[in-house]
């Protein structure tokens, strides 16, 4: 008798020794559409944002724990309980105000590892990827910069309580936010974070927020079916930023780098023509890229700065070339669809909206 009770508190305490991984997860690798339903649902209860219009079902065994403050430019974060065992990060898309509109433009690109000086008394430090090449949106990390220390805390405080699963969502800029926020918890510098937290998320209607290096390092740490971004290709706001690709942005070992050594063995005239017409393509392009980097990145700043205070100018990379990121979920019109969601050459959002993703969830995946 007593030996059994003792196997039995064995294999108790074994199973409780386990990593959240080794244990029956909640949450499990993959798109799940009745999850992202689920996430629409408690996106579209964040407020005062013109993506609501859409009446929606309250969230299912899902409670509201914590609202932050509105911070940074226009930013805010809701942290939400579902059936007392995950915990979801839901961040606010952008709201009509010209501020939140201005993180959207302030798009010059900023390396993925470094320090923001947020104010007098802040310096965030952060690191986004592994690879010194890889670049970020401003504005969206200036977002994220305003709201990852409250979200760290929340995570700590509900991982002691029990809580060790965590969905990060958002739609729109929430969605580009939600990209880098996942990045950053990867690479936190901080001995007190829990490491054997189950992370996964879902970039909805997201823009991109990165260049090419940065999306090869985020695909890889959210690999094997944790990281998604899902789209409606009728939707225009997953194509911006403007992107650009310079020879610069090529790889080290890309012949196209640099074509005058590679046509150094090349006679004489070869080596004029195609110099001549490659220095035509490479010129302009490094000279539009410059360009966006001037008025989407520094110029912008000034507007930024203003908004807030304190915020000193990042180093600004000579780079544009915004890459989507994340495992792709593309809800593809079907036939019907292009009738309940009319452009009419005037609402350019018609597609942008919780409703018609909605709608596309539905028609794709048979959900009621």
């Amino acid at each position: 008798m007593y030996k059994r009770l003792l196997v039995a508190a064995i294999y108790v305490w074994l199973f409780c020794s386990l990593p959240a991984t080794a244990q029956q997860l909640q949450l499990q690798p993959g798109f799940n559409p009745k999850e992202y339903e689920q996430l629409l649902r408690l996106t579209a209860f964040q407020a005062d944002t013109p993506w609501t219009k859409v009446v929606v079902p309250y969230p299912e065994n899902c409670n509201l724990v914590y609202r932050s403050p509105v911070v940074g430019m226009e930013n805010r974060w809701d942290l939400w309980l579902w059936n007392n065992q995950v915990a979801i990060i839901s961040i606010r898309g952008t709201t009509g105000t010209a501020t939140s509109w201005l993180e959207n433009f302030y798009a010059g690109m900023i390396p993925a590892t470094g320090t923001l000086h947020l104010n007098d008394s802040t310096n965030f430090h952060y690191k986004l990827a592994q690879d010194s090449s890889a670049y970020v949106h401003a504005g969206w990390t200036l977002g994220m910069a305003s709201m990852a220390p409250d979200i760290v805390s929340k995570i700590k405080a509900y991982y002691q309580k029990g809580i060790h699963e965590f969905i990060i969502m958002g739609h729109s800029q929430g969605g580009a936010i939600a990209f880098l926020l996942r990045s950053y918890l990867q690479y936190l510098d901080d001995p007190a974070f829990p490491k054997d937290i189950i992370l996964k998320t879902y970039c909805s209607a997201a823009p991109k927020p990165g260049n090419l290096r940065y999306a090869y390092d985020y695909d890889f740490i959210t690999r094997d079916g944790w990281g998604f971004r899902v789209v409606n290709p009728r939707d225009w706001v997953p194509e911006t930023p403007f992107s650009l690709q310079t020879t610069n942005d090529y790889t080290a070992v890309n012949p196209f780098r640099d074509v005058k050594k590679a046509l150094r063995k090349q006679k004489f005239f070869i080596r004029l023509a195609v110099g001549y017409m490659y220095g035509r393509l490479d010129r302009s392009t490094k000279r539009a890229s410059r360009r966006m980097q001037r008025i989407l990145g520094k110029m912008a700043y000034k507007q930024a700065g203003k908004a807030v205070k304190g915020y000193e100018r990042p180093d600004f990379v000579n780079s544009h070339n915004y890459t989507p990121a994340g495992s792709p979920v593309i809800l593809y019109p079907q036939p019907g669809y292009d009738e309940k969601f009319p452009f009419d050459g005037k609402n350019v959002f018609v597609h942008h909206m919780f409703a018609p993703y909605v709608f596309l969830l539905k028609q794709n995946y048979k959900l009621d």
